[in-house]
């Protein structure tokens, strides 16, 4: 299997963890705020904003061109994570998950059509994937479960 096939894997693995970490709780439970200002259904929200936001990223590597637009910067991370959680806000925690899921769909479409040799250590598209799927899915569901532990749910 090659990196491209394995990080795609390990997306949907990491991603139904992601999804066991929120299962169960409720609109109450996911709106309510606990990591600095934000609740679950922000970071979901979050999630997915990155999501929508490579996907553009991957398509135009899949047609050989630059991942990104001239002038284009994610060095201000934060701004675009409070961005993407922003947008979350105000709608009801289903319909964020309903977004998650079709997001995490279409991101993982967008990675199949890339060149598997653009998939590399250290590679543009490997970091796209790995750092909004993979690795951006396990991290936050390590925090939704040590938050529930910690609050008893």
């Amino acid at each position: 299997m090659g990196l491209k096939q394995d990080l795609l894997r390990q997306a949907e693995e990491e991603f139904a963890a992601l999804e066991a970490a929120v299962a169960g709780l409720g609109e109450a439970e996911l709106t309510r705020v606990w990591l600095g200002t934000w609740s679950a259904r922000d970071i979901l929200a979050h999630i997915a904003g990155w999501h929508r936001e490579m996907i553009p990223a991957l398509e135009r590597m899949a047609r050989g061109e630059r991942p990104f637009g001239e002038g284009v910067s994610y060095e201000n991370v934060d701004a675009w994570n409070e961005k993407f959680a922003a947008a979350g806000r105000g709608r009801a925690a289903a319909a964020v998950l309903r977004d998650l899921g079709a997001s995490h769909r279409d991101f993982l479409a967008a990675a199949q059509k890339v060149p598997d040799e653009r998939f590399a250590p250290e590679k543009t598209a490997t970091r796209i994937v790995d750092m909004n799927g993979p690795h951006h899915y396990r991290e936050h569901a390590a925090e939704i479960l040590g938050w529930r532990k910690r609050v008893g749910l």
